[in-house]
């Protein structure tokens, strides 16, 4: 039991990674088109666009770690590799973007989700391999206290 509740976290943790990546590249876009307006022409059609992209971002990490537990459970992080990480991505992208279809979403956003997928997985797999815990060093002996 204890397994599911940490694949869950992990899902959980993955979908708010790529979440915080959406909202990254939607603040970008809402500055540039603060700072010049008109410089991105569709950068007018939405007010908000760190929400906008944070939603699509979370459930594509979510859709991603559901990929990575089934095509990736025999495997640790410092076995994948980064081709492979970033052909799951871009599945987990695919099916984002085949998700919104169903909701009228354009077949430009499957491209577009397929692409940001493949994208944040291989950010995700750099990260994963960055944040590993350094060996701690050695303390030195504490002199004995023979003060008994």
């Amino acid at each position: 039991m204890a397994q599911w509740g940490r694949r869950i976290r992990g899902t959980i943790v993955m979908g708010l990674l790529w979440a915080a990546g959406g909202v990254g590249i939607g603040g970008v876009i809402e500055l540039i088109d603060n700072v010049w307006p008109g410089a991105l022409s569709f950068a007018s059609r939405v007010d908000m666009w760190p929400q906008t992209l944070a939603i699509p971002g979370f459930l594509g990490g979510l859709l991603f770690a559901t990929v990575l537990m089934i095509a990736g459970r025999q495997y640790r992080f410092d076995q994948l590799s980064m081709p492979r990480f970033t052909a799951w991505g871009a599945v987990a992208g695919l099916a984002l973007g085949g998700l919104a279809m169903t909701i009228g979403a354009p077949l430009l956003f499957v491209g577009i989700t397929t692409l940001a997928g493949a994208v944040a997985a291989a950010g995700s797999l750099q990260l994963a391999r960055r944040a590993r815990t350094p060996a701690l060093p050695e303390l030195p002996e504490l002199p004995a206290n023979d003060e008994a």
